[in-house]
């Protein structure tokens, strides 16, 4: 029997309100469905970052301990270098202390010469500049002198001129002024007296219209005073019979205004009423709409957050990745820098290797020379090189060059002999010039010819010795021309 009872219940046809209430716990068990399913995936996700995150810090410790392992062996290797050419240099300096003695002997007594020879070119090459600067400022202060007297006439020539042209403009601008003046006056004076004669005329003329105007005016407004009370006798007998009327018609409207009051206070009721009925409506509808908009933000929402969880966990992915082939490039760069830095420096061992087969016995017992600084300026170098630098980047800078200098010491030295070479080589080449000269001019005496006849001839010439022409320094004595002479004066002026 209740069987059949519950039959026949689900047989009957269903209401709108029950339809909604089964449309509701239909949509609220699919947003818990769904609430379930985002937790889920929500928590997969954490799972699987927290397991990336693991990975790539394991991946970041193995790579580290991987370069640790590349940087010893690459540091191991410079210092076993390091050792073996500080080894070298340690031998040479053994080999080279024996004779550094008597080598400076020799180049003190080889100094001192060249010092004096040096000295007293010097001081002759001074007196001549001094005497040719006295010339050349004599020269100057007579130039000077004749340009100051010339421009000072024609400053007083000129002054002449415009004072004499000034005094004429003057004179001429007075007697224009006294003119202007004259003419001025006679205008004014015949200007007020035409001002006067025509303000007597106007005023004569206004006085005679002010009259004229007065006396017609007086005579309208009579007239038009007349008009108005005729026309107001006319107007209040023919509104007469209206004024009546209107009092009837007043009586009707205060009586017909009483029950349009009566009419308007039943409808202002109704209305009452309908507006109250239409407020319980709205009320009803907004709290159903608030309802399905909070459904609405809700779902916007959970949407939302897991949107964003997506983009998160793809950033996460990404940037790992990038990490990674950063990580990849960096290393690779720095693998090819270092092999790069060992290529240099093996190039820069042979190279000294082969510099030092084509050195000298000097340069090999006496690889650097002495400063020629004094003992003040030398403190002064030291007390400089001792203070620190404000900035990081040049206290580094400086610590990292200070193992330069040796090398600098005989980069220097070197150039030092090249420069004096040169000069040795321009002294030479310059000496035989000048042989040739005197070549050419003992064979132009020796030969006859037309040529040589239209010029000097010495061997026709008594008293007359070869010239040359060469620098400045009549009655200079000639120098020796041996090669230790230029490697003096060279020496010499570089100190």
């Amino acid at each position: 029997m209740p069987k059949k009872g519950r039959k026949g219940r689900r047989a009957a046809p269903l209401s709108e309100e029950e339809r909604l209430l089964l449309l509701q716990q239909k949509l609220l068990a699919e947003e818990e469905l769904t609430k379930k399913k985002e937790d889920m995936l929500t928590q997969f996700l954490k799972d699987k970052l927290a397991k990336e995150e693991h990975n790539s810090a394991l991946n970041m410790n193995k790579i580290n301990l991987q370069w640790r392992t590349v940087l010893r062996e690459v540091k191991a290797r410079e210092l076993r270098k390091e050792i073996e050419i500080l080894s070298q240099t340690f031998e040479r300096v053994v080999d080279c202390k024996d004779s550094v003695i008597r080598s400076l002997a020799r180049d003190l007594s080889e100094a001192e010469a060249q010092y004096t020879h040096a000295l007293c070119s010097h001081l002759h090459n001074i007196d001549q500049l001094l005497q040719l600067q006295r010339c050349r400022l004599k020269y100057l202060d007579e130039d000077y002198n004749a340009e100051l007297g010339a421009l000072r006439k024609e400053f007083e020539t000129e002054r002449r001129m415009i004072i004499e042209h000034h005094d004429k403009e003057s004179r001429y601008l007075r007697d224009v002024l006294l003119a202007l003046e004259q003419n001025f006056n006679e205008s004014e004076y015949e200007a007020k007296l035409d001002f006067q004669s025509t303000r007597e005329d106007v005023k004569n003329k206004n006085l005679e219209e002010k009259h004229y105007l007065r006396v017609q005016l007086e005579g309208t407004v009579e007239e038009l005073w007349k008009r108005f009370q005729q026309a107001l006798k006319n107007y209040t007998e023919a509104t007469e019979d209206r004024k009546i009327a209107f009092e009837a018609l007043k009586q009707k409207d205060e009586k017909s205004s009483k029950e349009i009051e009566l009419q308007m206070k039943k409808l202002q009721k109704i209305q009452d009423s309908i507006g109250v009925l239409k407020g319980k409506m709205t009320a009803h509808l907004r709290e159903a709409e608030e309802q399905n908009r909070r459904v609405r933000e809700e779902k916007e929402v959970v949407l939302k957050q897991l949107q964003k969880l997506k983009t998160q966990l793809n950033q996460a992915r990404a940037t790992a990745r990038s990490n990674l082939a950063k990580l990849t490039l960096e290393s690779s760069t720095a693998l090819k820098k270092l092999r790069g830095v060992i290529e240099k420096a093996e190039l820069i061992l042979r190279l000294a290797e082969m510099c030092r087969k084509l050195e000298t016995e000097e340069e090999k017992v006496l690889p650097f020379y002495a400063s020629s600084l004094d003992r003040e300026e030398q403190q002064q170098v030291e007390q400089v090189a001792l203070e620190k630098p404000e900035e990081q980047l040049a206290q580094v800078r400086v610590k990292d060059y200070r193992g330069l200098e040796p090398f600098w010491q005989r980069y220097n030295k070197v150039r030092l002999e090249q420069l004096s070479l040169e000069r040795a080589k321009a002294a030479l080449s310059q000496e035989n010039r000048k042989l040739r000269l005197l070549l050419k001019q003992y064979l132009d005496g020796i030969s006859v010819s037309q040529e040589v006849l239209s010029q000097l001839n010495p061997l026709l010439i008594l008293n007359h010795k070869p010239r040359v022409p060469g620098p400045a320094g009549q009655g200079r004595k000639q120098l020796p021309t041996g090669s230790w002479h230029w490697l003096a004066l060279g020496i010499g002026g570089w100190s």
